[in-house]
């Protein structure tokens, strides 16, 4: 079961993939192009070249999972553009984004603050 935590460690794929690719295409895309090892528990989000839909690529301890949601009507709205190839994304902020929100402009407390 996926199970996300303040903890948990996310990474969005900035480039777009081919949703032709499978579990163990993926697993290697994050261990070629990201540079992580997709055994480590953290979850891997990547999206089409439309922006019409998301994979979320997860390995539990026994096996992994591959979910996707595809958008019934128009394009996820916002995605990271950087020079890097991987974006970190908080626990809070991934149902956002599956919801075809805006993380950034969210507004949120932050994680962890320090109390006087």
């Amino acid at each position: 079961m996926l199970q996300l935590t303040p903890q948990s460690r996310i990474f969005l794929a900035v480039e777009p993939i081919d949703f032709r690719a499978g579990i163990d295409r993926l697993a290697a895309f994050c261990r070629e192009r990201l540079a992580q090892n997709p055994l480590e528990g953290a979850v891997y989000v990547f999206r089409n070249r439309r922006s019409t839909a998301l994979k979320v690529l997860f390995y539990d301890g026994q096996g992994f999972w591959l979910c996707t949601k595809r958008l019934s009507q128009g394009r996820f709205q916002w995605w990271p553009r950087t020079q890097t190839t991987a974006w970190r994304l908080s626990a809070r902020e991934l149902p956002i984004l599956l919801w075809n929100g805006h993380p950034q402009a969210a507004h949120m407390a932050e994680d962890w603050r320090q109390v006087a």
